[in-house]
């Protein structure tokens, strides 16, 4: 009779591994704590067992950039996950910078259940809704999954044709009271974050492209799992929802264990890390894809004078830096407009004086379009201060870095640098007054001048901080990813007439 009064499900989750599968960053060939193929041999799956991944698959790395590229198929990543058991998977925004067609083609190749409830049709019918899978033991265990709908403002609106994805929200408590009654346990896999901070329940972002602590807080799921943010945070009981989220680029899995006793469930989990070595099967089975990857990235597509590598973040972002210098010139080139602004990854590899594909993707890892916008004066000025609220002043009174831009998660890339405007930020005024000087070819730039600006689609949509630009004039769009644009920059021999000071003209006061 015990094994009717307890029974347990082991769960074993992952999110964001961005095409990480092979033990490295591909910024060289050593190998380093992450990748799927060292986390897979520590599932232990058996009938009582599932594996669920919580999105961003398809894009993030150059083994994800070659299957476009290269091989113009996800094909390898579906038998990836197949080989690596996934049962279940949810959609991250980053899964659709290929288009639908590319996406399909994956998951039709896919054995795991696709679950994500407010990815709908254009009559508004769930396309992944939610499933009741039975375990070996018995155990009913209900899963949905749910994205954020961001993507509606993040992606190019020619890879969500046909598509429409709604509010996660009401998605996922539609799903929650759908299987009332069918399932002993129930689970969200959310492709968002949280909006509040765990320790204290303080609100860090009201923009509503998280909504985790929501989820817990008013619907009643057993538990949660959450990516997106790529914070790493142990499981906790949040009004009741067991509610966790792992790292990305395959560095660690969360193992969760429910026992259920009569009515009643238990739920712990634990942090595994990417230490153990890599699955030697797993790394064979794909060596023939992987040594193309890395022929691909070896291959030399310019030179540079001298290397162009990253500083610390705080040091690039008062100072400039020559990484930023050189997207900002392309940017302009390839645009023609008079302004352009860019950022950086959170990660960014850098650039040798021998520059490979390597080095382009390595450095600049999206799937980004360029834009080119109508913005006035007082909406480019509203930018910059934008930028400007990245630095603050610490207790000694020195410049440093804003939580807000390190917490809930850490957006080094919602810092913008410019081209073709010259301006000082001044960090001990107030936030929205910060830039005391503003000059475009030697001239002060009034409220109602207008001039054309080019910047990521990602950054025209509004994201990041910079709403103002969501409602400027698009005066024409690139439809060419920057890291092509980067790899013919070089091609073309035009990176010899960079000048790093000339394009990332500004300064940085009132502080030490």
């Amino acid at each position: 009779m015990r094994a009717l009064e307890e029974r347990k499900l082991t769960i074993c989750y992952t999110s964001d591994l961005h095409g990480h599968f092979y033990p490295t960053t591909y910024a060289d060939r050593s190998e380093q704590p992450l990748g799927l193929f060292r986390l897979a041999p520590r599932f232990q799956k058996d009938g009582d067992t599932l594996v669920i991944d919580g999105g961003d698959i398809l894009q993030g790395s150059p083994f994800a950039a070659y299957c476009k590229a290269a091989l113009s198929s996800p094909a390898a990543i579906a038998d990836i996950m197949n080989r690596c058991g996934y049962d279940a998977i949810t959609l991250g925004n980053h899964d659709f910078n290929y288009g639908t067609e590319y996406l399909y083609a994956y998951l039709r190749a896919l054995r795991a259940d696709c679950l994500c409830q407010n990815l709908c049709d254009e009559k508004g019918e769930a396309l992944f809704p939610y499933v009741i899978k039975a375990m070996a033991n018995g155990v009913r265990v209900g899963i949905a999954g749910v994205i954020t709908d961001f993507v509606n403002i993040w992606e190019k609106p020619e890879n969500l044709s046909g598509i429409r994805i709604g509010p996660p929200f009401e998605a996922a408590k539609q799903a929650l009271e759908a299987m009332a009654g069918q399932a002993d346990i129930t689970i969200c896999i959310y492709h968002g974050g949280f909006e509040r901070d765990l320790g204290t329940g303080r609100l860090l972002s009201q923009n509503g492209e998280n909504i985790a602590y929501r989820l817990c807080e008013e619907l009643g799921y057993d538990i949660l799992l959450t990516g997106h943010q790529h914070l790493s945070f142990s499981g906790r009981q949040i009004h009741g929802t067991f509610a966790l989220q792992p790292t990305g680029n395959g560095r660690e899995f969360h193992k969760i264990e429910v026992t259920c006793r009569g009515g009643a469930k238990v739920i712990n989990s634990m942090r595994v890390l990417a230490d153990a070595p890599a699955d030697k099967a797993l790394c064979e089975a794909f060596a023939g894809v992987e040594q193309g990857v890395q022929a691909w990235l070896d291959e030399e597509v310019g030179t540079l004078p001298k290397a162009l590598l990253p500083a610390p973040r705080l040091e690039m972002a008062r100072y400039g830096n020559g990484i930023a210098a050189l997207f900002l010139a392309v940017q302009l080139h390839f645009s023609g407009a008079q302004i352009t602004a860019a950022s950086l990854a959170n990660e960014v590899a850098g650039f040798r004086e021998r520059v490979t594909r390597r080095d382009i993707l390595a450095s600049y890892p999206y799937s980004n379009t360029m834009v080119v916008l109508e913005v006035t004066g007082e909406k480019l000025k509203a930018a910059i201060e934008r930028s400007a609220s990245y630095f603050t002043l610490d207790a000694e009174g020195r410049i440093a870095i804003s939580e807000a831009f390190l917490m809930p998660k850490v957006e080094h890339y919602n810092y913008d640098y410019y081209a073709g405007v010259s301006y000082r930020i001044d960090v001990s005024q107030p936030l929205g007054q910060r830039v005391v000087s503003l000059r475009v070819r030697g001239n002060d730039v009034r409220p109602g001048d207008v001039f054309s600006i080019c910047v990521s689609n990602y950054r025209a949509s509004g994201s990041g901080g910079y709403e103002i630009y969501a409602g400027c004039r698009v005066l024409r769009e690139i439809q060419r990813e920057l890291s092509d644009l980067i790899t013919e920059y070089f091609e073309s021999d035009l990176h010899h007439a960079l000048d790093e000071r000339a394009l990332c003209d500004y300064q940085v006061i009132g502080g030490r």
